[in-house]
């Protein structure tokens, strides 16, 4: 299938390791310009020139990183026909265990650096009548998941939005989706200390998933075949998810 990708420009989120390295990467190889922005300067370069992308360092904790990112790689690429929002999860914790800081920060990080990329790039892509934005999120946000506090709560929040939004702008031909990820294979699997057996055995297809299968989902929403999907939260997942 033809994605139709090679004259669309891309903006990818954490894209310097994971799930947002694998989707830039499938991006470049359906021939769209791509840029990836992360907070560590070392890594973004290392990514970017593996990838043969634009490489931009943002922190998306600081008020406003996000918008600001959006703007560069609008000025670097000359617009941005795809964002894919994946700003990473806040760190495992109990609610017992969780001050009023601890929330502000998760809220700036992970919703409040979402509606600024978001509210950057849309001027331009409704103007243009042609956009999409992904917003990975996690299963976590459809079925809790034991000492994830923070994500549990703020990701269920964010479906509320993209939902919202796809309907605000599916007139413009702007499309609007989430991606849940299961159980895959990267580092934030790694980081939370869970025990890749015993998770495999939990799920429906037997495995825990590779980053590029999370990719390929990704780069068919971010196509221009997939014009008719719009407010969706689809779970990348093997099975795992019980409900529909």
């Amino acid at each position: 299938m033809d994605l139709s990708l090679g004259n669309r420009r891309a903006l990818v989120m954490g894209g310097s390791r994971g799930l947002g390295k694998a989707i830039a990467k499938a991006l470049r190889a359906e021939g769209a310009q791509v840029a990836i922005c992360a907070r560590g300067a070392e890594r973004v370069a290392a990514a970017a020139a593996e990838l043969g992308v634009e490489g931009l360092v943002c922190d998306l904790s600081v008020p406003g990183a996000a918008a600001a990112v959006v703007e560069e790689a609008t000025r670097r690429l000359g617009g941005v026909d795809i964002l894919v929002v994946n700003t990473g999860g806040p760190p495992p914790s109990l609610f017992i265990d969780l001050d009023d800081s601890a929330w502000r920060r998760a809220f700036e990080g992970l919703w409040m650096s979402s509606v600024g990329a978001i509210r950057a790039a849309l001027p331009g892509m409704r103007e243009r009548r042609w956009g999409r934005i992904l917003m990975v999120t996690s299963v976590a946000a459809k079925e809790p998941v034991p000492n994830l506090m923070l994500s549990n709560s703020l990701r269920a929040g964010l479906h509320g939005m993209i939902n919202s939004l796809a309907r605000e702008v599916a007139a413009d031909q702007v499309t609007v989706n989430a991606l849940l990820p299961g159980y895959t294979l990267t580092e934030r699997l790694q980081e939370l200390r869970l025990n890749e057996a015993v998770l495999a055995a939990t799920i429906p297809a037997g495995r825990i998933g590779s980053p590029e299968e999370f990719a390929a989902v990704a780069a068919f929403l971010a196509s221009g075949p997939a014009s008719y999907v719009t407010g969706q939260a689809l779970a990348i997942d093997g099975g795992l998810l019980q409900s529909i």
